[in-house]
C-alpha cells in the first residue's frame, strides 16, 4: 500500500473561440491537491508479482481552476463554489472512497471484489445538537440582531447527508442518525459543515473534522466538538464503531440494541450490511426471438435500488459490478434481482432471495449460479452475496431493556409498537429466553380494523397538448417536434405509457389501476419525457394528492405541467372504494367489457384483501426439525410472499396483502406455506365462496391440504366490489331501457337515435374525451338534426341523474361500441343490446345479430352473436375484433342485421348500415342506433 501526496500544478492552456459570436473562453492553469492511496493486491507468485492496482483518494481533493475569457464568470463568488463543486462531484464519483479505479494486471481476477471490498466497519453518527451558534439573521438593515435557521451537512467521502432545518434558534436539537461505510482507517475523515438557511445564499456557521480512526480506537465517542472558521459554536455528536461479524448468532443482539435507538429522522438502524457482487449471466432470452439483448441488472432491497452498467448485444453478459445495502432485519427482507434490457421495460429474468437464507449459509455467504425466473429455460445469473452482522463491541447488552417485540411479529408502523397482540399462540421473550406459551386457539383472526378498507385509484391517461418541441434538425436551425411518453408513479408502483412519435399533442388513452390506503401525504406523480436515442428530454411533471382524488371521487380535468414553459395533461382519475354488495357484480362485469384501452388493460371488478394471521401444527422437516415457514399468496398472475419465521411449526405472520381481481366468479386465491423449497401445505379458496358469505368476508381457520392431519392456517379474506361512475351510469340506462314509454320522434338515418335526447346518456369508457359521449357533441360531429333545446335537456338529465322515467322512442334500436385500437391495429366492436324489436308473428322472437365489414367477398369479417330466447330486448355484451389497418377501415362499411332464429331459416327483424369513414374511430363511440325494419 502506498500513500502519495499529489500536488499537481499545471500551466495548461485550453482556448475555445466561437467566431460567429466573437466570444472566447478557456482555462489557463489547473491545480489538484490530495492524498492518493495505491493498493497493490493480490500478491501472486509470478511476474508482475501483483494481480491488480487499485487507486483512490481517501478524502476529496482540492481543485483550483483559472478560467479565462467568457468562462471568467465562473470565478464570481457563488458561481465559483458551485462550478468547483460540480467538477469535484464528478471526480469523486470515480476516485473518492468508496469509489475506486481498479486495473487488473492478470486474467481471471474477481475485479468486482477488488473494486468493492467488504468495509472495515460502519460508523453510526448521531447528530444530537449544537450550541452557541452565530446569529446570521438580522432585521431593519442589520440594526436588530435575530437568530439563525441552522442545518448541518454530514460527509464521509462521497457519502453525504443533510439534516433538517431548525428555525430561529442558535441552539438547535436534531437527534438524527446516519450510517456511513468506512473502508480506510486511519485516513477517512468525518466532515460536518453548519449553515444558516436563507432564501438566497445560505450563511456559513462553522465546520469540524474528525479522523474516523479515533472512533475505531475508542468504539464510542460522545462529546462536544468546537466549530472552526467561526467565532463561536460547538456541536455534540455520538459516534459508534460497528464491527462486522459473520456469526448469525449476533443478529439477535444487534436487533435488541437497535430497538432501543430512537431517531427523529425515522431512520431505522441497520442490523447488518450486505454486499452483492453481480458477476455474469448465461443464456438470457433474445429480444423478439432473434435480436441480442442489451442486459443490465437492477438490485433492490426495500426502497433502495442499484443499477449495473449495460452490456450491449449479448445474451451472456459479464458485468463485474457490486452493490452495498444496509439491512434492517434479515428475517423480514428480500433481495430482488431484475435482469432487463436497456429500455428497462423488457424483463429478461428475475430472482427473489430471502435474506434469512443467508443466516444459515456457511460464512453467511452465497457464491453460486442462480436460475432466473420468468426467463429462458437455461437462463441463470452468477452472484456472490456476503452479509455481515453489525454490532458495537462497547455496548453492554445487560443494560439494554428487553422490551423488544419477538422477531416472529412484523412491525407495521409506529401505531403497532404498543399493541398487545390478540394471538393465541405466542413466542414471548422473558429474561432473554424465548418460552412457548400455549393457549386455546382463537375463533377469528387478530386483523386490525384497517384491513379491507383499501380502495383503488383508476388512472386514465388520455392526452396532452402544447408540449415543448425537443427534436431539432440541422443543428437547431429547423425545429422538429417530440416523441412523448409518460411515467406514472404511485408509491412503489410505476407505469410507463407507449411513445407517440413526432407529436406535440399526443393521445394515449391508456389506463392504470393502483391499490391505495388512507395514509395521508401520498401523491400521484406524472413525468413526461421526449424519447431520444441517448438521454430522454424532460417535458414536464405533475403531482396530484390521493386526498384530493378521494375527496372528489371523480376528476376529469386538464392539468398544467410544472417546471416547463408550456404543456398540459388530460387525465381522468376515479376513486373506487370497495362495496360489499355482491348483487351488482354482474353489472360491473358487463360495464367493464365496454371499456377499451390502448394498453390492453382489463379493468378490475373487485379488490381482495387478505390478512395472513398464523398457522398451527405445521409438519416437521426431515429429522423432526422445526421448519422456518413463509407463506406465498397468489391471485391470477400476482404473487406476494410473507416474511420467514424461523424454527417453528406455529408461525405468526400478521401481514396484509391486497390484490386486484378481474372476475371474482372465475378467480381464486392460492396459498402455499413453504420452508425454503419444501411445501408444508396448500390452500385454494375460490373467490365465488366470498360472494355467498356475509359482508363478502371469511374469517376463520382453513384446513391445509398436502400437510399434516391437524395443520391449519388462519386467514381473514375480504372482497370488495369496485363500482365506477361508468358502471353506475350504464346500469341506470339499461334499467330504464326495459320500459320504453317515449313519444314518437322522427328517425334519422345513420345517426344517434333521437331517443337519446331524452334518456340519460351512458358514460362510455372513461378513457375517452368526455365530449364524445355527450349528445350535443355526437350530433355536431355527425350532422344529426336534433333540436338544440332537446340536446341541452339531455345533457341536464345526464348530470342530474334523476330517477324519473324518461321518454324513449319505440322504434327498434341496437346499442354498439366502436373503437379502433392503434396499438393493436384492429377494430373493436361491442354489441351491447337491442330494444323494441318488432313482432312479425304471434311468437316472441329468438334474436341474434349478424354483421360483416363490406366489401368482403370471401366473408372473412362475418361475425354473429349468440341467440337470445324469447325476448324483444336482448342483452348480448359480446365483443368482436377485426385485424385491419386504420386506412382499410375507413374504406369499409358495417353491415349489421338482427335476425330471428327459427327452424331451417333466419328471418330479418332489422338492419343497420354504417359508413365507417364518417366516424373518428380513434375515440370510442358508444351509442344507440336505429334499425331499419324489413
Amino acid at each position: 500500500m502506498l500513500d502519495l501526496h499529489i500536488s499537481y500544478i499545471g500551466d495548461c492552456e485550453i482556448n475555445v473561440e466561437v467566431k460567429k459570436y466573437f466570444c472566447k473562453a478557456g482555462v489557463n492553469g489547473i491545480q489538484l491537491h490530495g492524498m492518493l492511496r495505491v493498493i497493490l493486491e493480490p500478491l501472486i507468485g509470478d511476474m508482475p508479482l501483483v494481480g491488480a492496482v487499485t487507486l483512490f483518494f481517501i478524502q476529496r481533493p482540492v481543485l483550483e481552476i483559472n478560467w479565462t475569457g467568457l468562462t471568467n464568470l465562473l470565478d464570481i463568488p457563488g458561481l465559483s463554489s458551485k462550478s468547483d463543486t460540480v467538477l469535484m462531484d464528478t471526480i469523486a464519483s470515480f476516485l473518492v472512497l468508496p469509489n475506486r479505479i481498479t486495473c487488473p494486471l492478470v486474467a481471471e481476477l474477481h475485479v468486482a471484489e477488488l473494486r468493492s471490498p467488504l468495509p472495515r466497519g460502519i460508523v453510526r453518527i448521531h447528530l444530537i445538537e449544537a450550541a452557541c451558534l452565530e446569529s446570521k439573521d438580522t432585521y431593519v438593515k442589520g440594526l436588530i440582531k435575530g437568530k439563525s435557521d441552522p442545518y448541518a451537512i454530514v460527509r464521509v467521502g462521497t457519502q453525504a447527508f443533510m439534516s433538517k432545518t431548525v428555525s430561529e434558534t442558535v441552539n438547535p436539537k436534531w437527534n438524527e442518525m446516519y450510517e456511513v461505510i468506512v473502508h480506510e482507517v486511519p485516513g477517512q475523515l468525518l466532515e460536518i459543515e453548519m449553515f444558516d438557511k436563507d432564501p438566497d445564499q445560505d450563511d456559513f456557521l462553522g465546520r469540524m473534522q474528525l479522523d474516523l480512526g479515533e472512533v475505531m480506537k475508542n468504539q464510542i465517542v460522545d462529546e462536544w466538538f468546537t466549530l472552526k472558521d467561526v467565532e463561536r459554536g460547538k456541536v455534540r455528536l455520538k459516534l459508534e464503531w460497528l464491527t462486522l461479524y459473520s456469526d448469525p448468532a449476533k443478529l439477535e443482539q444487534a436487533l435488541l440494541v437497535n430497538n432501543s435507538i430512537a431517531a427523529q429522522n425515522s431512520e431505522e438502524p441497520s442490523a447488518a450490511i450486505m454486499v452483492v457482487y453481480v458477476d455474469q449471466a448465461q443464456d438470457l432470452p433474445l429480444k423478439q426471438g432473434t435480436r441480442e439483448p442489451n442486459p443490465l441488472v437492477q438490485a433492490s432491497l426495500l426502497d433502495k435500488t442499484f443499477e449495473s452498467r449495460t452490456v450491449y448485444n449479448t445474451n451472456a453478459p459479464i458485468w463485474e459490478d457490486a452493490f452495498t445495502f444496509f439491512v434492517q432485519n434479515p428475517n423480514q427482507q428480500e433481495l430482488d434481482i431484475q435482469v432487463k434490457d436497456d429500455d428497462r421495460q423488457l424483463s429478461l429474468g428475475s430472482l427473489s432471495l430471502s435474506l434469512s437464507q443467508l443466516l444459515v449459509s456457511p460464512d453467511m455467504t452465497f457464491d453460486q449460479w442462480f436460475p432466473l425466473e420468468h426467463s429462458g429455460r437455461n437462463s441463470q445469473i452468477y452472484l456472490k452475496i456476503i452479509m455481515r452482522v453489525l454490532l458495537s463491541d462497547a455496548i453492554d447488552l445487560e443494560k439494554i431493556p428487553r422490551a423488544r417485540k419477538s422477531t416472529m411479529e412484523k412491525v407495521q408502523g409506529s401505531s403497532k409498537s404498543d399493541k398487545i397482540s390478540m394471538t393465541a399462540t405466542k413466542l414471548v421473550e422473558a429474561l432473554g429466553v424465548g418460552s412457548l406459551i400455549q393457549a386455546p386457539l382463537p375463533t377469528e383472526s387478530s386483523a386490525p380494523s384497517s384491513v379491507g378498507t383499501e380502495g383503488v385509484i383508476r388512472i386514465h391517461l388520455l392526452e396532452a397538448e402544447n408540449l415543448i418541441a425537443k427534436d431539432n434538425f440541422m443543428k437547431g436551425i429547423v425545429k422538429g417536434k417530440s416523441d412523448p411518453y409518460v411515467k406514472v408513479r404511485a408509491g412503489a408502483q410505476s407505469f410507463r405509457s407507449r411513445t407517440i412519435k413526432e407529436n406535440l399533442n399526443p393521445k394515449w388513452y391508456e389506463m392504470y389501476e393502483v391499490i391505495v390506503n388512507h395514509i395521508p401525504g401520498q401523491d400521484l406523480e406524472f413525468e413526461l419525457f421526449d424519447k431520444d436515442v441517448d438521454k430522454d428530454d424532460f417535458l414536464g411533471r405533475l403531482k396530484i394528492s390521493y386526498k384530493d382524488i378521494m375527496k372528489s371521487k371523480f376528476m376529469d380535468e386538464w392539468f398544467m405541467l410544472n417546471d416547463v414553459k408550456s404543456g398540459k395533461l388530460h387525465l381522468k382519475l376515479e376513486w373506487l372504494p370497495p362495496s360489499m354488495d355482491s348483487v351488482i357484480l354482474d353489472q360491473v362485469l358487463q360495464a367493464n367489457k365496454t371499456i377499451f384501452t390502448q394498453n390492453e388493460v382489463e379493468p378490475s371488478a373487485a379488490i381482495l384483501s387478505v390478512y395472513l394471521d398464523r398457522a398451527h401444527e405445521l409438519p416437521m422437516k426431515k429429522g423432526k426439525k422445526l421448519p422456518s415457514p413463509m407463506a406465498q399468496l397468489t391471485v391470477d398472475h400476482t404473487t406476494y410472499k410473507s416474511q420467514v419465521i424461523n424454527s417453528t411449526d406455529l408461525p405468526i405472520w400478521e401481514e396484509t396483502f391486497s390484490f386486484l381481481v378481474k372476475n371474482p366468479n372465475m378467480d381464486h386465491l392460492e396459498v402455499q406455506v413453504k420452508d425454503d423449497s419444501h411445501t408444508l401445505g396448500t390452500l385454494t379458496i375460490p373467490l365465488s365462496e366470498l360472494l355467498a358469505s356475509k359482508n363478502l368476508t371469511l374469517d376463520k381457520w382453513f384446513q391445509l391440504e398436502n400437510s399434516g392431519p391437524n395443520s391449519q392456517i388462519m386467514l381473514k379474506v375480504i372482497l370488495g366490489i369496485l363500482v365506477s361512475e361508468h358502471s353506475s351510469e350504464l346500469f341506470s340506462i339499461q334499467t330504464t331501457a326495459q320500459e320504453p314509454t317515449c313519444h314518437e320522434v322522427e328517425n334519422v338515418s345513420f345517426s344517434a337515435s333521437a331517443s337519446d335526447e331524452c334518456e340519460p346518456k351512458p358514460v362510455s369508457s372513461l378513457v375517452n374525451d368526455p365530449s364524445s359521449h355527450s349528445v350535443a357533441s355526437f350530433t355536431s360531429q355527425h350532422n344529426v338534426n336534433i333540436p338544440e333545446s332537446e340536446s341541452a335537456s339531455a345533457e341536464l338529465e345526464l348530470r342530474q341523474r334523476t330517477n324519473r322515467k324518461m321518454d324513449v322512442s319505440e322504434s327498434p334500436q341496437i346499442k354498439l361500441t366502436l373503437l379502433y385500437s392503434v396499438q393493436q391495429a384492429r377494430l373493436l366492436l361491442v354489441v351491447h343490446s337491442c330494444r323494441n324489436l318488432r313482432l312479425h308473428s304471434k311468437e316472441i322472437p329468438d334474436p341474434y345479430v349478424s354483421l360483416i365489414l363490406l366489401p368482403d367477398t370471401k366473408k372473412v369479417t362475418k361475425r354473429k352473436t349468440s341467440v337470445k330466447k324469447k325476448t324483444i330486448n336482448p342483452e348480448y355484451n359480446e365483443k368482436f375484433e377485426f385485424e385491419v389497418s386504420l386506412e382499410e377501415v375507413e374504406k369499409r362499411k358495417l353491415d349489421l342485421t338482427v335476425k330471428n332464429n327459427v327452424s331451417f331459416m333466419s328471418k330479418e327483424i332489422g338492419k343497420l348500415h354504417i359508413d365507417l369513414s364518417l366516424l373518428d374511430l380513434t375515440q370510442e363511440i358508444t351509442q344507440w342506433f336505429d334499425l331499419k325494419e324489413e
